[in-house]
């Protein structure tokens, strides 16, 4: 039953992990982001100021309220789109591959942004005003990302940096408030061990090395809502219920703001993790000590 009992709450924790994960280094950066990104620096009348990627399956697209213009990719034929302006209907621009060509070639700026929005779980709305982006599910309860992949459970990812920017990060992420609903205990005297559990593995510590310049002053809020009863109902079906009451479905909701400080030395922190953008290398903290796990 211990055993049992241990690994539901380690399950639960990593799927909460990924509520409160903002700034997690991305293998590549999205060529999406460099298209929009190229856009918005080189048509700033028609793309104006930075606009966070939304995610609605199929399209990876960012609005543009000033002008009233999407422009955005459908992942399923791989074209750029815009609608809106001077575009009275859906109109294909080019290929992805043939646009991001052209950046390449052109050497425009892509003005990688400290936010990738690009692989997100659908049903995740996005933001930004300033260096602030606003995180939400709109107040539902989405389908709880695949934690097994890292392209699917990010919501926000730093993109890989092309050149050592030598500035380090430390980011630090406070809930405000969460709830988890759909699983209790009923042992008379015997508190809820789940959220104690949750709430301590939500307020995390995260450093980058090498960060790109906007991840300095970046503050990511966010109102989250997870359906996870999908991903624990193996386990569950497995679980000794003695003293444990199911009530599906399984939501974790929480809400809290990931706020961002330039330091010297990411090792002398007390982050949890630590990545360098540039390389790629990561660290975890084990037992007081940083230890590398990547790279």
């Amino acid at each position: 039953m211990k055993q049992h009992l241990k690994n539901l709450i380690q399950l639960i924790c990593a799927l909460v992990l990924i509520a409160h994960t903002h700034l997690v280094i991305a293998d590549t950066s999205s060529d999406t982001e460099t298209v929009l990104n190229w856009a918005e620096n080189t048509y700033p009348a028609l793309f104006p100021g930075h606009k966070a990627t939304q995610s609605i399956n199929p399209w990876l697209f960012r609005f543009y309220p000033e002008t009233g213009i999407y422009a955005g990719v459908n992942i399923n034929d791989n074209n750029v789109y815009v609608l809106g302006g001077p575009w009275d209907s859906a109109t294909v621009i080019d290929t992805l591959p043939n646009l991001v060509s052209l950046v390449q070639n052109s050497g425009g700026n892509t003005s990688i942004s400290a936010c990738n929005t690009a692989n997100v779980p659908e049903g995740i709305v996005y933001s930004q005003s300033g260096n602030v982006v606003t995180v939400s599910t709109n107040g539902q309860c989405i389908p709880a990302p695949d934690i097994t992949d890292p392209a699917s459970s990010n919501l926000c990812v730093v993109p890989q940096q092309t050149n050592a920017s030598g500035i380090s990060v430390l980011s630090n992420n406070t809930v405000t408030s969460s709830s988890l609903n759909g699983i209790t205990t009923t042992t008379p005297g015997f508190p809820n061990p789940f959220q104690s559990f949750i709430d301590a593995s939500a307020n995390v510590k995260h450093c980058t090395i090498n960060a790109a310049p906007d991840t300095a002053s970046l503050v990511v809020n966010s109102d989250i809502c997870f359906d996870i009863t999908d991903s624990l109902s193996d386990l569950l079906s497995s679980l000794p219920l003695d003293g444990i009451e199911v009530t599906p479905p399984i939501t974790y909701a929480s809400a809290g703001t990931y706020s961002s400080q330039t330091v010297s030395d990411c090792f002398a922190t007390d982050a949890s993790s630590i990545n360098d953008a540039f390389t790629g290398e990561v660290w975890v903290r084990q037992n007081g000590t940083f230890v590398k796990v990547a790279n």
